[in-house]
């Protein structure tokens, strides 16, 4: 298990974007490295764990539960035949494009250790959003990408550490929860009803799924009062 790619972005001016700046950072290009990973700081302040890396809308993206985001390189072959078309390493916003990786398996609170120094942990699935849409131009890509349930995995920093093309993953820690990337996805997105068992996943949950869980819980109370 290897970094295939690793993968940083730069601010772009867009025309589908809904920042006021217009611009994003989606549109990732592999480096040759070494880059320093450390843990950015809150959402809505810090922005990307890779330094070099540029994140545009801190409402929605970057802060500490989303420092580096994960794809697996298998992941974006099956893309590639479901769409007929070649897909670059980076281009669905991945930092990290994986080699023998099950991100979408990965279990939320694992931990990977890449390189010497560098220790992540997985804190929950990507949400695909309008500008992912325009990126790639393809028309009903959010309906689709939610679909597929293939929605690669955000990691927040553990321990820092500076990565390079070609380093070695190792998972050094699995929980023993049900709790995967993808099941993650398919509660917060087409399958509500799941929401509760969550929280077998604990503290590893990224606050902002706590909220969703707690939503529908309050929700499923007031029905059954």
């Amino acid at each position: 298990m290897k970094i295939l790619s690793l993968n940083l972005g730069r601010a772009t001016p867009v025309a589908y974007t809904d920042q006021p700046e217009g611009v994003t950072g989606i549109d990732k290009q592999p480096v040759a490295g070494p880059v320093r990973v450390t843990a950015p700081g809150e959402k809505g302040v810090g922005a990307s764990g890779l330094a070099g890396d540029a994140v545009c809308d801190l409402r929605h993206h970057g802060g500490d539960d989303q420092a580096v985001y994960a794809f697996a390189r298998e992941d974006l072959d099956a893309w590639e035949q479901l769409l007929g078309r070649a897909l670059p390493n980076g281009v669905f916003g991945e930092n990290l494009t994986t080699e023998g990786v099950d991100v979408c398996g990965a279990k939320i609170g694992e931990r990977w250790r890449i390189g010497p120094d560098l220790l992540l942990e997985v804190s929950s699935s990507r949400i695909p959003c309008k500008t992912f849409q325009g990126h790639l131009g393809e028309k009903t890509w959010v309906k689709r990408f939610t679909q597929e349930k293939r929605p690669g995995a955000y990691l927040r920093v553990i321990e820092p550490g500076e990565i390079r093309a070609g380093d070695t993953v190792e998972v050094v820690h699995r929980p023993a929860h049900e709790v995967t990337v993808a099941f993650e996805f398919r509660a917060v997105t087409t399958e509500r009803e799941l929401l509760p068992r969550l929280l077998a996943a604990g503290d590893a949950l990224h606050y902002e799924v706590e909220q969703q869980i707690r939503t529908y819980t309050e929700k499923y109370d007031a029905r059954s009062a």
